[in-house]
Parts: C-alpha cells; structure tokens; sequence
C-alpha cells in the first residue's frame, strides 16, 4: 500500500507532481514540478500566494508583468555542481515560462503577507553551498531562498545532494511546534531525483508517539509530505539522491529539534 505520504510522479506529460494544501491537508505549501519541451510555454497567476521559481534544467526565458529575464537556468542535471537559477514572485503577479531547451521547473509557494514586496532574480552565484555532516551522513547543500533572506514572507527553498550509500536530513530531525527560540513550525515537501534515474531512496516520517510513522520507498521525481515528526533519508549503494525542499509555515524562521534517541551521533 502505498503511504498517503508519497506522491508518485507521473511519467509522461507536463505536470511531474503536484502538492497543494488541501491535498496535504496543511495550510502553507504549495508545489509543483514541471517538464517543458523546448518552444512550450507556461503561465500562471500567483494570487494571494507568494511564489519562488526555480530553474531545475534546462533553459528558460522568464516574464513578470511585461518584464523578461531571458536565458535562465545552465543545468543539464540537478546533480551538476553548480547552483539553479530561481525567481522570487511576489502575490498579484503574472509569470510566464518559455523554454529555450528542454526544461524542468520547481514552483514552490506559500501564502503571501500584507508587506509590500518586489520580484528578485535569484542569481546562481549568490546562493551559499556548504558541506553538512561527515562521514556516510555527508551531503551539500545549496540555500536558494534560506530563512535569512529577507527577500520571502513565508517560503524556504533549498537543495540537497545526498551521495550514494549515505544519509541526509540525520540525525532525524522535525520542526512541528511553534516554540521559538527551540523550534518552529514548518510544513515540507521533498521533491526526489536519482542518478542514475532507476535507483530508489527511503524517506521516513515519524513522531515521538509514533502516531505517524510511515516509510516510503521513492523513485525518481517522487515527492513526500512532511507535516511533521522526523523525515531522515537514505541513498542506497550506487544511487546519488537529489532533493529540492519547500518549508513555510507561521513564522519564517528554520529551527529544528533532534531526535533524543540519535543525538548521540553528533558528539565529539
């Protein structure tokens, strides 16, 4: 059976997976991924949403009421070395997509606030990249809309790049609980690549009173819900595994709490 967790994506077509908030039965996240063939177009209103494009390949040219951003985007995959190209939209705006080449876009959004805010170009060269963990739990990482900028109302957006037969998102770890400065409240969503693409990865979302507890085996282009508990992952022998996380939620502000059980890892 498959978890109410996973949303499997679809192999053919434009629309790969999409996560709105009634489906997720959440208030906060919305997302989609979507393939374009070269010459296609796409254009969406964002609403009272705020909205954060992100360029996952391929090329594409960009226009927010009038104004074009052309040629963005230089990734033939997301497992490249190097940072996409994204737009941060505000609410009441139009944005349309052409695609120069064959390309694969993330929108990621979240409701809006009342402050006045304006569209940004999110270069590839101001986004930071590090390196987490150490060992079998290494993986990097790119921020391309973290909770320090102050350009967003609610969304987070960020890459992760998990080697093959290592861990990411562990120790395990969960943001469900509105109780700064020890954590905050942040609904998630993990849109899946892997390379090579017939591999597969775990994901596991749980809590302290295991009352969710669920495991989903994932495969490429897969997301998966995180409302909340812990949601570490697992990249088995020979698959790298590839994740673009969307979090918003009251406040915009990324502070998490570890698993008590595995926080023994991180000593010494």
């Amino acid at each position: 059976m498959t978890s109410p967790l996973l949303v499997k994506a679809h192999a053919a077509g434009r629309d790969i997976a999409e996560v709105t908030p009634e489906r997720a039965g959440w208030v906060h996240v919305g997302f989609l991924a979507q393939r374009l063939k070269a010459g296609e177009a796409e254009t969406r209103e964002t609403g009272k949403r705020e909205l954060c494009l992100v360029v996952l390949t391929g090329r594409v040219d960009v226009e927010i009421d009038g104004r074009v951003y052309p040629g963005l985007g230089s990734r033939a995959s997301v497992f490249e070395e190097k940072s996409p190209a994204a737009v941060y939209v505000p609410p009441g705006r139009s944005v349309s997509v052409r695609a120069g080449s064959d390309a694969e876009l993330a929108w990621c959004s979240a409701p809006a606030d009342d402050k006045p805010r304006e569209v940004r170009l999110i270069e590839p060269a101001s986004m930071r990249r590090s390196v987490r963990g150490k060992g079998s739990n290494t993986r990097y990482v790119c921020d391309i809309l973290p909770h320090d900028d102050p350009t967003a109302a609610h969304l987070l957006v960020v890459e992760v790049v998990t080697p093959a037969g290592h861990s990411s998102s562990y120790p395990p770890h969960k943001h469900d609980a509105e109780t700064p400065p020890s954590e905050t409240q942040l609904e998630e969503t993990y849109y899946h690549r892997l390379n090579p693409p017939q591999g597969f990865a775990f994901q596991r979302v749980y809590t302290d009173d295991r009352s969710l507890d669920e495991t989903c085996a994932v495969e490429d282009h897969d997301v998966v819900m995180v409302p909340r508990g812990y949601h570490p992952v697992v990249a088995p022998h020979g698959y790298d595994n590839y994740y673009l996380n969307v979090m918003a939620g009251p406040n915009r502000l990324w502070v998490f709490r570890n698993d008590p059980a595995h926080e023994w890892m991180l000593e010494g």
